[in-house]
């Protein structure tokens, strides 16, 4: 077989021809240019509007905004993961939907990223990114003031549906403004936002949950989001709107817009998409919770229509190609094997990176038996380690192959579960749950900046929101799977373990190992 090997290398920023701090300039499609050894160069258009960010201080406020957005989301899901007891006994939540308060986010904003990128591209990434902070905020508050299972549950699945319309957005916001180096560390900035909200999400529940009480994390989150907005609306050029025509001339009227949204949207293929994604979130989300819904004629159900309707949906975006009529996600694109890798690779790295965390929550919390605000401790390793790791990839990706880059950060990610695989419910935290929290998130934090790159590289200059749906897309699959998978591995080996006790630390212990 032939090797292949990708580098990404800076392309010179335009020269400034005016001492404003913003300005739009025609760019290659990408910061970067991927250079195929040995193998076809990828398809994409030639060139893309951007609006040159020169400023400094512009430059942190728009990097800021996009990361606060994303951080807050993974804070909250940190938040949740350590305060569910306590939740759940306040709000008398039963043993069928314990799990619902943190999963059901994931699912909403699953199913309707690649709906939500699509109407982004059509209105404009800026106006749907504004709106999905301020109905975020509002959502936040809801599961704040929440007084009963549905209420929480009805609003955590609804700050889901508001994400989606905030991360596909975030990265045409990030495609429009930067180039070169800025693009990049953008993009670093942003997945660093995440494990970095998570784990303050974890130590911040765990303090509030003994404390104060759980409800003010989201009271902060939602103050936080509400000062994010002005942010953005102060700071967010109003031109990353506008769309240049073909004649050169920017396109920013709302009648341009809903023409836009009824003429260059797949509506039919949007719809069959999440569809199958929501059923499968749904069945994944089931499992995990619990095992025995497996086997539920409902979740096979769910699982035979979703399964049933990918055929369908390759079928009509294939059509679609044919007739020359927009496809949201075009198969021609699965022939671009750069594409088709960087996809896997991010559906498995997300897949593992999120249910070892869980598992590791799982862990601390109920094979050793420690209280919230000792768990959360514990975790204080993984944002140090995301965010230092991120740093380093938006520095090194133009300066080392992107090939060494991602195998490193896949290969670093490995010894978390292979630390943990040999833990006991009194193993010493140094040498196996503090190892586990420094080198999980290498792998998924390698490839966000790089697979940002490069799938917002492949689509068209107008739809990049939808390439970051796409994106946003993939992860998420691959954190249900991840986490129905390992539900199953870890029950099914803790039942059928020698323990008596089934819920007892050494039962629980193997269950664990067996996912690690």
């Amino acid at each position: 077989m032939s090797r292949t090997s990708i580098e990404l290398t800076t392309v010179a920023q335009p020269r400034a021809v005016a001492k404003s701090s913003i300005r739009r300039t025609s760019t290659p499609v990408n910061a970067s240019i991927i250079s195929l050894v040995e193998q076809d160069a990828l398809s994409t258009p030639s060139l893309e509007p951007t609006i040159a960010i020169t400023s400094k201080s512009r430059t942190a406020v728009i990097i800021a905004s996009v990361t606060l957005i994303t951080a807050i989301s993974t804070l909250l899901n940190g938040l949740t993961t350590v305060a569910l007891p306590t939740i759940a006994a306040e709000l008398d939540i039963p043993d069928s939907l314990l799990l619902w308060p943190s999963s059901i986010q994931a699912l909403t904003s699953g199913c309707t990223l690649l709906l939500s990128g699509s109407i982004a591209d059509a209105l404009g990434a800026r106006f749907m990114y504004l709106t999905g902070c301020v109905l975020q905020a509002g959502f936040i508050l809801g599961c704040g003031l929440a007084r009963t299972t549905m209420q929480m549950i009805l609003f955590r699945g609804l700050s889901g549906v508001a994400l989606s319309l905030c991360l596909p957005s975030a990265v045409s916001i990030i495609t429009s403004t930067f180039v070169g180096q800025r693009r990049d560390m953008a993009f670093a900035s942003m997945g660093g936002g995440q494990p970095i909200g998570f784990s303050i999400g974890l130590a911040l529940g765990g303090v509030l949950t003994d404390t104060i009480g759980w409800r003010w994390g989201f009271y902060l989150a939602a103050l936080l989001d509400a000062v994010v907005f002005a942010i953005a609306l102060w700071g967010l050029p109003r031109s990353i709107d506008d769309r240049i025509g073909v004649e050169g001339a920017a396109s920013h009227s709302w009648s341009q817009k809903l023409e836009r949204l009824r003429t260059e949207i797949d509506w039919v293929g949007a719809t069959i998409a999440s569809s199958s994604l929501a059923m499968l979130s749904y069945a994944f989300a089931a499992i995990t919770g619990s095992t025995a819904d497996i086997g539920r004629p409902s979740t096979i159900a769910l699982l035979a229509v979703a399964i049933a309707l990918i055929p369908i949906f390759i079928w009509w975006v294939g059509r679609q190609e044919k007739l020359g009529k927009p496809a949201i996600i075009p198969n021609s694109l699965w022939r671009n094997k750069i594409f088709t890798t960087i996809c896997v690779a991010v559906f498995l790295t997300w897949g593992s990176f999120n249910a070892l965390e869980t598992i590791l929550t799982f862990y601390f919390q109920k094979v050793q038996e420690l209280s919230a605000i000792q768990t959360s401790i514990r975790f204080l390793p993984s944002p140090v380690s995301g965010a230092a790791f991120n740093v380093a990839m938006g520095l090194l990706v133009h300066r080392v192959s992107a090939n060494y880059l991602v195998l490193g950060g896949c290969v670093l990610s490995v010894a978390a579960p292979l630390a943990m695989a040999f833990a006991t419910p009194h193993s010493n935290y140094w040498e196996s749950g503090f190892l586990g929290n420094v080198f999980n998130p290498t792998g998924a934090d390698s490839l966000f900046t790089i697979s940002n790159l490069l799938i917002t590289s492949v689509f068209p200059a107008k739809t990049q929101a939808l390439a970051g749906g796409v994106f946003n897309t993939i992860s998420q699959i691959g954190k249900s799977v991840g986490l129905a998978l390992v539900a199953v591995i870890a029950s099914s080996v803790t039942a059928s373990s020698r323990y008596a006790d089934k819920t007892s630390p050494e039962a629980l212990m193997q269950g664990c190992t067996a996912t690690f």
